[in-house]
């Protein structure tokens, strides 16, 4: 699979896709691909927030220890 939690749902997703012949399921499921994308750009735009932000280095490390922050 892939080293993310979304690059796992988005490989999955696609595996579905390519599997199915049903026009309306393959609809759906593009769609939930689409809606992952935003999902995925919505936390790469909040980790980078966090790690721009001023933090104290004690919440800094515990978000690193959650994996919050690199």
């Amino acid at each position: 699979m892939t080293d993310t939690t979304i690059g796992t749902i988005r490989t999955l997703l696609e595996n579905a896709v390519a599997e199915t012949d049903d026009s309306e399921l393959q609809f759906k499921l593009r769609t939930a691909l689409q809606l992952l994308a935003v999902i995925d750009r919505q936390q790469e735009v909040a980790s980078e927030a966090l790690a721009n932000a001023e933090i104290e280095a004690d919440v800094r490390e515990a978000l690193r220890e959650l994996g919050y922050v690199d």
